[in-house]
């Protein structure tokens, strides 16, 4: 009896506040123990516990990170550094119309404007992912769930599980929070969702040893599914304290870098924002100092913004990722994120699972081991002798399976487990008609025993069908079924047998071991898989998808490193990675997730710089840490994962590839990229038009800043030499939105180079503007068609009699032809400039013209555009044009062909150094 002031002195104590268990150590615990633990017990919770426990631990959902409101961020998208630049221009214009009223600056305003919504509303849609897959890891949680509360069965919404509820499970449910069992019958878990495996687990209630949570067999996960069986459960831990919880937070705080193609866009508007701000406000000084009008500088000085600034940069990139993106669908990569296009093609990794991936996901018997003597699967097929005298390893893998047969769209299809489809038709290609005898009992496969058994009845008996891992199998056996009859197996068969497995596995097959028995009547359940009698060995393959060892010969020629990261045995790993050409070494490096647990981040990035390299029996979430290390070294990677595990490498990944066909939601949702068919071929097709995209981006770069340079002139002519304005800025405008967008967007759907997966990967920061580039642009292209534009210019003027010196009208008719003169020398430079930058290298001769019809039905716009500018009164009353002199188009043939000849002469040259250079590395 316990002494009263002691008792006294504990009731006066206030009760201590409940602890959850650690989630290392729960699984350890007793049934008793974890309801201790928890403050539980059978009955359940009472009401009143649940209540006081929901407003402490909050309700079991997974809570997303409190984020600014949509509106304030599509807002925040309008005040980007370019869009700011934009903005000044657009009110300065606005401010201009109303201090000058009939200049036509309202139009700029409001072509500017237009402009800033359409690039902000471009990223703004970038910015849902996080949300859309918050959305299907919500979607994996039940409604509702059976717990007790005072001894009654009730059902609540999941999100009023506490810890410590008591919940009941059966198959088709989900499972709602991490619990652990305390009374199970049957019970089978599928636990892809968390863990990747695609086999069910048997689980029970009984305490458990293992080091690693995940492998307990009596712990269930928030998000798994009940395949079999039913479950008495106590919850331990619910909401973002879950496995399930765990994932989902990780997936919204995994980094998500910029793209290379944003940060290299970003960069860009900076340094032309700062050039044409600084041209802008240079010559507005110029212009107060040498007196001119302050209205005319300030339209001066706007005119310099809108020339320096390429307004239709940004509208005409989207529509040229769109169009890539639209083509990569056709090789069945799906574009879930536009930057993601040009993305892709700087990857310098791929970390790519094996299963479905790198093969086909369909196994084939390719060798048997039928007592001692060795067969390859075909030769075995139509041989009676065989099936006869073997009879029971083909019984077994005829009726020891766990496949269904059901109806999919009007057609019988079967499911279940690829290794046991390929088992079951391998028996019946071999023993037409067999049987498939009522099972009467089963011990199911778990991953600790690696087997599964079942009993089958017939006319002679009950028969015992096993089938599991050999090293699981061959122990139980006391015989074995060889040439005909039963004999003793002694130590001398099992080494054979032994050689026989190791043989198999090094050349990449899975392999099963098959045993029976002939059960006697009675027999307890406890013995049904003793004194066994061997049967044989089957090796099993999935057979390697036959684009893929191009696809691995075309990563190395473009410097892209493939590593394998597999669940499945390092031996069947490497020998599938030799098949396909991805370890052609005879000693590659071999790190298993065992080896990665013991190893610090610095280990893991020496490991990673292995030319050779393959991840095994690796758990999907150590590829985030295997991401993460690549990425610290520099990398742009690409990984590719189907499971909710696999949702924060996926995310953190620099390029995110989720399977389409094996993929769940949740691994969609956090990629960029959905391969329609899960064949890692597709990721190599994808990297192709990648790279294709950020050439094509160089290229109507190159064709937006020659007319830059050809319309920034006029201004500084009209500054330097006091000469009426030759360009009007709505005229400039008028150019980069409307005559040129059709031929910039054909140069960004420019078709691969065939040359481009030849070339290594481009460094990180390697700059979109690099200094080639804008020499070619600025100094070379830009001059010649600055200078015929200016040409085109003054040959009206004096074709109209006008004199050095003279000052013209706004709305004068020969200032109004001059200038149209002006804008049509600019537009017929940029018809003849389209061809000339589908290359910098090669010549216009060697293209076929009319294989883009992008650039095609560009050039016909710029045309109609050029007439309607010149020759309607709709276009000269909105641009302040007026027709022009039939004399003009004859100057301008010439210069458009002198800039075709130059162009292809400074291309000449430049073929020519780098075949000198390619013949001195030859010697």
């Amino acid at each position: 009896m316990a002494d009263p002031d002691t008792k006294a002195v504990s009731e006066a104590e206030p009760r201590p506040q409940f602890a959850r268990p650690h989630r290392s150590l729960v699984h350890r615990l007793s049934a008793d123990d974890a309801f201790a633990s928890l403050r539980s017990g059978p009955r359940g919770l009472t009401q009143a516990e649940a209540a006081r426990r929901l407003r402490e631990f909050g309700p079991n959902s997974v809570q997303k990170i409190r984020r600014e409101p949509a509106v304030v961020r599509l807002a925040k998208e309008f005040v980007q550094f370019f869009s700011l630049i934009l903005w000044g221009a657009a009110a300065l214009a606005f401010f201009a119309e109303w201090s000058a009223p009939g200049q036509g600056m309202a139009r700029i305003g409001y072509a500017l404007v237009v402009v800033i919504l359409v690039s902000g509303t471009f990223s703004f849609w970038q910015e849902f992912r996080v949300e859309r897959t918050l959305a299907a890891l919500q979607k994996l949680i039940p409604p509702h769930a059976q717990a007790l509360r005072d001894g009654v069965m009730l059902q609540l919404a999941a999100e009023e599980l506490v810890v410590g509820d008591v919940i009941l499970l059966e198959q088709g449910d989900s499972v709602p929070a991490d619990c652990r069992l305390v009374d199970a019958s049957r019970l089978r878990i599928n636990n892809a969702t968390v863990t990747g495996e695609s086999l069910s687990k048997t689980r029970d209630a009984r305490s458990s040893d293992a080091e690693d949570l995940l492998q307990a067999r009596n712990i269930l996960f928030a998000g798994t599914f009940v395949d079999a069986g039913r479950g008495t459960a106590l919850v331990f831990a619910t909401g973002e304290t879950t496995e399930f919880g765990r994932i989902a937070h990780l997936t919204q705080i995994s980094g998500e870098g910029a793209s290379p193609l944003r940060r290299e866009l970003a960069h860009l508007s900076r340094l032309i924002a700062a050039l044409a701000i600084g041209i802008g406000v240079l010559f507005l000084a110029v212009g107060i100092a040498i007196d001119l009008p302050f209205w005319q500088d300030f339209i001066f000085s706007i005119g310099i913004i809108v020339a320096m600034v390429p307004e239709g940069l940004l509208p005409t990139l989207t529509l040229a990722l769109v169009l890539a993106a639209q083509r990569m669908a056709k090789r069945n990569v799906l574009i879930r994120h536009l930057p993601s296009v040009e993305a892709l093609g700087s990857t310098t990794v791929i970390c790519t699972d094996k299963t479905g991936t790198l093969t086909e996901n369909r196994m084939e018997v390719r060798e048997l081991l039928l007592g001692l003597r060795h067969w390859q699967a075909a030769s075995i097929v139509g041989r009676p002798d065989i099936a006869d005298s073997q009879r029971d390893l083909f019984l077994g893998a005829a009726c020891c399976h766990d496949l269904k047969e059901a109806e999919r769209s009007g057609r019988h299809v079967t499911l279940g487990d690829p290794m046991e489809i390929a088992l079951r038709n391998m028996a019946q290609a071999v023993v037409p008609g067999i049987p498939s005898p009522d099972r009467s009992d089963e011990i199911a496969f778990d991953s600790d025993r690696m087997r599964q058994s079942v009993v089958c009845e017939s006319g002679t008996g009950r028969t015992l069908y096993c089938k599991g891992a050999p090293e699981r199998v061959l122990p139980l056996c006391r015989q074995i079924f060889d040439s005909g009859k039963l004999q003793l197996l002694d130590e001398a068969r099992r080494e054979a047998i032994v050689r026989a497995q190791e043989s198999m596995a090094a050349r990449g097959l899975r392999v099963l071991a098959f045993a029976s028995r002939d059960l006697p009547v009675p027999i307890e359940h406890s013995a049904l898989e003793e004194s066994l009698v061997f049967q044989g060995l089957v090796g099993l393959e999935d057979p390697p998808r036959a684009e893929v060892p191009e696809a691995m010969r075309q990563c190395r020629q473009a410097g892209i490193k493939v590593i394998m990261v597999t669940g499945d045995h390092p031996n069947t790993a490497v020998a599938i990675a030799r098949q396909i050409g991805m370890v052609e070494s005879a000693e590659p490096v071999v790190v298993t997730g065992a080896r990665m647990r013991e190893s610090s981040d610095a280990e893991l990035q020496l490991l990673l710089d292995a030319t050779e390299i393959v991840f095994a029996r690796v758990a999907a979430d150590q590829k985030l840490r295997i991401v993460q290390a690549l990425q610290k070294k520099g990398h742009m990677v690409a990984v590719t994962g189907d499971g909710v595990n696999d949702a924060p490498a996926l995310k953190a990944a620099n390029i995110g590839v989720a399977m389409g066909i094996a993929g769940t939601d949740v691994a969609k949702q956090a990629a960029d990229v959905v391969l329609l068919d899960d064949n890692f071929a597709s990721i190599v097709n994808g990297v192709e038009e990648g790279r294709a995209i950020f050439q094509n981006i160089r290229k109507f770069l190159t064709y937006v800043l020659v007319h830059n340079v050809a319309e920034l002139v006029p201004y500084l002519a009209f500054a330097l030499f006091r000469i009426p304005l030759p360009l009007t800025p709505i005229q400039a405008l008028s150019v980069d939105m409307g005559t040129d967008s059709l031929t910039a967007l054909g140069l960004g759907a420019e078709r691969p180079d065939p040359q481009v997966m030849r070339l290594r990967p481009r460094r990180p920061n390697e700059r979109l503007l690099n200094l080639p580039l804008a020499l070619r642009a600025y100094l070379f292209l830009g001059v010649i068609e600055a200078a015929a534009s200016m040409a085109a210019y003054f040959f009206v003027l004096m074709l109209g009699g006008w004199k050095y010196g003279q000052t013209l009208a706004w709305n004068d008719p020969l200032y109004l032809r001059a200038t149209t003169a002006c804008l049509s020398a600019i537009i017929v430079m940029q018809i003849v400039n389209v061809f000339l930058c589908r290359s910098s290298v090669r010549s216009v001769f060697a293209m076929r013209p009319f294989d883009n019809p992008l650039i095609v039905w560009g050039v016909a716009l710029e045309l109609g555009l050029l007439l309607l500018i010149a020759y309607t009164p709709i276009g000269n009353s909105l641009l302040g044009t007026a027709v022009v002199p039939n004399a003009l188009w004859l100057l301008l043939a010439p210069l458009s062909f002198g800039m075709l000849l130059l162009e292809e002469l400074r291309k000449w040259l430049v073929r020519r150094r780098l075949d000198e250079s390619a013949r001195r590395n030859w010697r």
